[in-house]
């Protein structure tokens, strides 16, 4: 029996996260960031802990939808971060949870070609729009963030107990 896509879960806890947001800082350190943009929703925790790490004080967010069943999978920009601020994205700092398809870097990269766009977490497809991650994860895992989870009994993968 094939698995569903969730059934290849790659489970991310509080503390995991933690750890590997302060990694990805780690590997940042060194270049003078003007601001640290955030990817909402899923790059507001690990923006707040680069940050953190970093010293950087101005934080922004830019907010994209996807549209899966209306327009084919069409990007829209719902909030969009300070133009001034902003400019062509140099010194600019964007953090998102994981890059997959790396089409929503795509767009902000389109918007903001000197950004610096750094995630988590990279699947193979989107790998090529990210410069900087932390733990690649395979195209068909499915990644449980600790904001999407609730404690319960799980199964285990093989036998009963």
């Amino acid at each position: 029996m094939d698995r569903l896509p969730h059934e290849k879960g790659f489970h991310v806890s509080w503390d995991q996260l933690h750890r590997d947001a302060r990694a990805l800082a780690w590997r940042l350190d060194g270049t003078p960031w003007r601001a640290v943009v955030a990817i909402t929703r899923g790059g507001l925790v690990p923006a707040m802990i680069v940050a953190r790490e970093l010293d950087i004080r101005t934080i922004d967010t830019i907010s994209v939808k996807s549209y899966h069943k209306q327009a084919q999978g069409g990007l829209e920009v719902l909030k969009s971060p300070d133009p001034e601020l902003m400019r062509d994205g140099d010194g600019i700092l964007v953090v998102d949870d994981l890059v997959d398809s790396g089409r929503t870097l795509e767009l902000v990269r389109e918007l903001y070609p000197k950004a610096h766009l750094a995630t988590v977490y990279a699947k193979p497809k989107g790998n090529p729009m990210v410069q900087t991650f932390v733990t690649e994860v395979s195209q068909d895992t499915w990644i449980f963030f600790p904001w999407d989870m609730a404690l319960q009994y799980v199964q285990p993968f093989r036998g009963e107990d």
